[in-house]
């Protein structure tokens, strides 16, 4: 349903479980632990040992070329290939730009079902970013994945594909240098703690030293969210020191649950309190993410009230990255204004929140946050949102009271409608 208040909510349900449809991914090497894959060997007839062989070609050497791997038997290699290493994944295009360093693919997998991963090199790393789900279920209306729904979860080996692809991209020099992959964001399509089990069986493998998994560090990897607050605490208890990134984008309910529909089942103090636990509980500083919106949600009064809740929930153990709102084919948003984007970054400083402006990749090759689609077409038609209305800069919150953050219960109670002002 529309509100008027000039700001739009997403007409697409909510979804957490996939639609059920067509065959599961067939079982992969990187579906399987260590004990696993000796097990799954010997069930095959051959040597345990030459789990560790295919292992290392895989994970050590990033290929999974069975031509290459010349130190196991002909008739083993293909034996075990066949059964160990099927081919999940095909590339259908690879693009890039920021002079060659941004490189983005679209897959098919055995299904026939369409995904995007993106590799970034900086000057001082190479990151993989990576998706969890065919599509997404969350349904904010400002992202191009959510607004197409969900297709499917990723199998643990579908995810960890995109990153070997990667790595080995990097390695071989495809971004303009050779590079070691160094990290992994679960920041492509899907909401990656919808796919749980799956998601910390794939940063388990990315974390594994060779030759169980990638070795990469655990501190490396960032896993986002909207806001699945069960889940959020579970990740707390995994034992991983990875980094939690939490899809805010709104400082109060009235707003988030427009911009992030998942909102509407678990609140901004709920996921904030969640977000504190996995800070707790790993010592890890919390990544916000903030996509500044022209006119929704880029108000001073809630840069001062984004510095305030988050400085008062998380302390020193917070980290605001402010990204420009990337376009998508169809969508009527825009970023806010580079004046307003200062003065923003500026408040949520001033309230003793560390806050930057992510440095944006990919957008001419739609491969920025937000931009993910996975269409075969180069010009991909997407659904149009209705436009927001224009709304005033305001420097305070019109006819309203904003209410302070109360500990007690654990409530926040955002901004507070006067009498009178309706919907």
């Amino acid at each position: 349903m529309l509100r008027d208040t000039g700001k739009v909510m997403s007409s697409l349900p909510l979804v957490f479980e996939p639609p059920r449809r067509g065959q599961v991914p067939p079982r992969h090497l990187a579906d399987l632990t260590a004990d696993q894959r000796r097990a799954a060997v010997a069930e095959l007839g051959e040597k345990a040992f030459r789990a560790g062989q295919l292992s290392q070609h895989y994970f050590g050497r990033l290929t999974a070329d069975v031509h290459a791997m010349t130190d196991i038997p002909p008739r083993a290699r293909a034996h075990l290939a066949g059964a160990l290493l099927p081919r999940l994944l095909t590339a259908v295009r690879t693009v890039s730009c920021d002079d060659g360093s941004t490189g983005k693919t679209l897959w098919r997998a055995h299904d026939g079902t369409l995904l995007e991963s993106v590799v970034m090199l900086y000057p001082d790393r190479a990151t993989a970013c990576v998706s969890s789900q065919a599509g997404c279920g969350m349904a904010c209306p400002f992202c191009a994945t959510g607004q197409g729904g969900l297709r499917r979860n990723l199998s643990t080996a579908e995810i960890v594909e995109q990153v070997r692809a990667a790595a080995a991209a990097a390695r071989d020099g495809m971004l303009g240098r050779p590079a070691r992959l160094s990290n992994v964001v679960f920041m492509g399509m899907g909401e990656p703690l919808a796919n749980y089990r799956r998601v910390i069986a794939a940063v388990r493998r990315i974390c594994d030293p060779v030759p169980r998994g990638f070795g990469i560090s655990q501190r490396s990897v960032t896993v986002s969210t909207v806001g699945l607050v069960p889940a959020m605490r579970k990740l707390a208890g995994e034992g991983l020191a990875v980094t939690l990134a939490v899809s805010l984008h709104a400082p109060d309910d009235e707003l988030r649950d427009e911009l992030v529909p998942v909102n509407t089942r678990w609140k901004i103090a709920e996921v904030l309190a969640a977000a504190r636990h996995h800070a707790g509980q790993t010592g890890r500083r919390v990544s916000v993410e903030y996509a500044l919106i022209r006119d929704v949600n880029d108000q001073p009064w809630r840069a001062d009230l984004l510095g305030k809740l988050l400085h008062r929930e998380l302390g020193p153990l917070v980290h605001v990255n402010v990204i420009p709102l990337n376009p998508t084919p169809g969508s009527r948003w825009d970023a806010a204004p580079k004046p307003v984007e200062r003065e923003f970054v500026s408040r949520v400083n001033a309230a003793g929140v560390p806050c930057t402006v992510r440095d944006t990749r990919g957008r001419e090759i739609a491969a920025a946050c937000g931009q993910l689609a996975a269409t075969a077409t180069a010009n991909p038609p997407t659904r149009t949102p209705p436009a927001p209305r224009p709304a005033r800069h305001l420097s305070a919150p019109p006819a309203r009271e904003v209410s302070e953050f109360r500990d007690h219960g654990n409530r926040f109670r955002g901004p507070r409608r006067a009498r009178g002002s309706g919907r």
